[in-house]
């Protein structure tokens, strides 16, 4: 697959950008399980053109973490394109628009999602961005602003004109925000458009490696973006490699396996971050590495509550050597959790 002048590997399988999550402690370790792309977490570009510290701060990357993109994301066209150019000078591979995100305070100001609302808008700024830098451009968003609207096959193909190298689509409308199914067939339907050329990410619900394999095989589509997923999950890279791969499942990670991991993880967060945000951003990772452990709600309130970095560390070794080399996942389930 080639976005633009970067070529990846067959049915790429790329990390979400998600705010407060993909920074680069996690996206190291899902580099680590073999994630092909990973993203920045989505920079706002009117922080960036004002120099703000925490939107300055998400540029910096790493060489171990290429190929990489940096996600931008505003509802003004002349600040997205200023920091376009700002994003650019990081040295990422290449830059992504954030046309998805759902949320509130986003969405309701046109940026993210709300820019599915005013499509010329959106097709424009686009434009101006592709023609102001260098390196390959991108689009993620979704199937449309609401069930009435869901017009992502004529969007693409108009995104695709205004100079992109490829677009990821989440399969829902932003209406949905994350509930309900995401809907791969309206992304299918992007991917077997005749008139468009540019490849398509398939995006929403990949939680195991059937799953995966199911979407690449009935629609389609060039590669599989993964969000929710991996969230204290980063191993669902490697799985599903393997799957595509060799047609087996892989044994979920011990528990001791996780903890040895996620000790990895929470010491490189402590690293790239300030102590409290960094305990306070692995919280959701946390919950997820040691999901699903019968009897687990005392030690799981105290490790998503203490503020110090030796107790939360020695609660994680504590977690790896009582359960050892169980298994919370025993394959049983074909779409996980």
């Amino acid at each position: 697959m080639k976005i633009g002048n970067i070529t990846l590997a067959e049915r790429p399988l790329f990390l979400a950008p998600m705010e407060d999550v993909t920074d680069p402690s996690f996206r190291l370790v899902c580099k680590k399980f073999g994630a092909d792309f990973v993203y920045t977490e989505f920079i706002s570009s009117d922080g960036l053109i004002r120099d703000g510290e925490k939107s300055v701060k998400k540029l910096e990357i790493y060489d171990h973490e290429r190929p990489i993109g940096i996600q931008l994301y505003g509802h003004l066209p002349g600040a997205m394109v200023e920091a376009a150019v700002i994003a650019e000078e990081a040295g990422p591979e290449l830059i992504d628009i954030n046309f998805g995100c759902p949320v509130k305070k986003i969405a309701n100001r046109g940026a993210g999602a709300g820019m599915l609302k005013n499509i010329p808008l959106m097709v424009e700024m686009t434009r101006m961005i592709v023609d102001s830098v260098r390196l390959p451009v991108t689009v993620k968003t979704r199937t449309g602003w609401d069930d009435s609207s869901r017009n992502i096959v004529e969007v693409s193909e108009m995104l695709q004109d205004a100079g992109i190298k490829a677009i990821t689509i989440h399969g829902r409308t932003r209406a949905q925000m994350y509930r309900g199914t995401a809907d791969w067939s309206i992304i299918g339907e992007v991917k077997k458009n005749p008139r468009l050329r540019i490849p398509v990410i398939g995006n929403g619900d990949i939680n195991h490696p059937v799953k995966a394999k199911e979407m690449f095989d009935r629609y389609g589509v060039d590669g599989i973006m993964i969000g929710r997923g991996a969230v204290g999950r980063p191993w669902i890279f490697r799985d599903i490699r393997h799957f595509l791969d060799k047609g087996e499942l892989l044994p979920e990670p011990t528990v001791s396996e996780k903890a040895v991991l996620a000790l990895f993880h929470f010491e490189k967060s402590l690293e790239f971050k300030s102590g409290k945000r960094a305990i306070l951003e692995m919280r959701r990772h946390l919950s997820n590495y040691f999901k699903g452990l019968p009897g687990f709600r005392e030690t799981r309130l105290k490790l998503l509550t203490s503020l110090e970095p030796s107790e939360i560390k020695d609660l994680i070794r504590d977690i790896g050597e009582k359960w050892g080399d169980y298994r919370t996942d025993d394959r049983t389930s074909v779409y996980g959790e």
